[in-house]
């Protein structure tokens, strides 16, 4: 059966309820696996018996408490004898527990959980969640197609979808436009409380007499660091902004030395902290005054500057990928020519000197716009609205 078929499988009138199947490589703590529990935790909430297969990880006692059983597979392995046997194994898990929709979230586990729903006769959607290279004269591409092969393939920002039209040549009327969310209760600068503010501010020895500008996201070129240091150093007379950099340089070492030493030949060491890892986003932020997102390649989503919003700062983003989705230039950011330090520079600048007024002004908007389009309620709502739309087509068809 080829995957053209797929799409005309008939499933019984009588079995019109989701039985969801989500797979995807591990549950470790990346946006993807954020995103599968959330959907399992909005399934469960209606009623509607799911399950997850992937490699495991920490986040499987999620799982664990809101009662839905995982399968631990191989799934993140992209030898083809592991994905062939994986997919044996998964046709297997999906007759067993009366599987009707299989969910797949990325490559290797997409290509066992493609051919595990062909084999079960089943239905098999997929997730875009980024922009997968093609390598050298295009060889990937077939590899990556397969997230093309879902009767529905959700894309997660207009960035995506156009790269999926372009690249891939899928019918549009596959795609599903559903965005990545932001925890509005977590990211709520209300619910941060004045003892976690002042236990960040004292824990990494933040100046209070001055602006914090915050940029989180893997030390990695491709994020932007080093951009953002040289935006700073063409503003760095002002003297009225300090710079926090999150994340971990996973073995990047030459990278973050690197960062070191730019900021050394601007004589600018006491305007920065790095921080590997922080347990509270959320406070972090708010201890902070800016967010900047300064990558130099296309974002997904750019969830950073979505939960930037949420947090009501002033958000300053690049102006390629998921940014140009999840904020609006001159209402709840703005956005800077993408490579540009010294556009960056110029951003910055219109941020610090923003009047109390103007601040409160661009927060609340910012605030609005991410309640009104990226919360988990209406990512898992809209999802949960694929799965049922799929068996409803099912019972006309089958009608018919």
């Amino acid at each position: 059966m080829s995957k053209d078929k797929v799409k005309n499988i008939k499933q019984p009138t009588e079995n019109n309820t989701p039985v969801v199947l989500q797979v995807l490589p591990e549950l470790g703590q990346g946006g993807v696996e954020v995103g599968t529990i959330q959907i399992a935790e909005a399934l469960t909430a209606k009623g509607y018996t799911n399950y997850v297969a992937s490699q495991g990880g920490h986040l499987e006692y999620s799982l664990e408490r809101m009662g839905v059983k995982h399968f631990t597979l191989p799934l993140k392995s992209k030898n083809p004898l592991t994905i062939l046997k994986n997919a044996d194994k998964l046709a297997e898990i999906i007759k067993k527990n009366g599987i009707n929709i299989v969910h797949a979230r990325s490559r290797a586990p997409a290509w066992s959980a493609y051919l595990a729903a062909k084999k079960a006769g089943v239905h098999f959607i997929t997730t875009f969640h980024g922009t997968y290279g093609l390598g050298p004269w295009g060889i990937k591409k077939a590899y990556n197609k397969v997230m093309t092969f879902g009767e529905k393939v959700i894309v997660i920002s207009s960035h995506i979808k156009n790269h999926v039209l372009q690249n891939y040549h899928t019918p549009e009327d596959k795609l599903v436009f559903i965005h990545r969310c932001v925890d509005t209760e977590k990211f709520n600068p209300e619910g941060v409380t004045e003892e976690r503010l002042k236990s960040i501010i004292e824990q990494y020895e933040l100046p209070t007499d001055k602006k914090i500008v915050l940029l989180i996201g893997r030390l990695t070129h491709w994020k932007g660091q080093h951009l953002l240091i040289d935006a700073l150093a063409k503003i760095k007379e002002r003297g009225d902004f300090h710079c926090v950099f999150t994340g971990d340089d996973q073995g990047r070492v030459k990278y973050t030395e690197s960062l070191v030493e730019q900021i050394k030949s601007y004589h600018m060491e006491g305007d920065f902290t790095f921080i590997r890892h922080t347990d509270d986003v959320p406070a972090l932020m708010k201890a902070c005054d800016i967010v900047v997102s300064a990558s130099i390649e296309p974002e997904a989503f750019g969830r950073i500057a979505a939960e930037g919003e949420a947090m009501g700062k002033i958000v300053l983003a690049s102006n390629i990928g998921g940014s140009l989705d999840n904020l609006k230039d001159g209402e709840t950011g703005r956005h800077f020519i993408s490579g540009d330090a010294k556009d960056l520079s110029e951003k910055l600048e219109w941020a610090l000197n923003l009047s109390d007024s103007e601040r409160k002004k661009i927060a609340t908007q910012a605030r609005n716009f991410v309640k009104e389009n990226f919360t988990k309620e209406i990512m898992c709502s809209k999802t949960i609205g694929v799965y049922e739309d799929l068996l409803r087509q099912t019972d006309v068809d089958n009608e018919q």
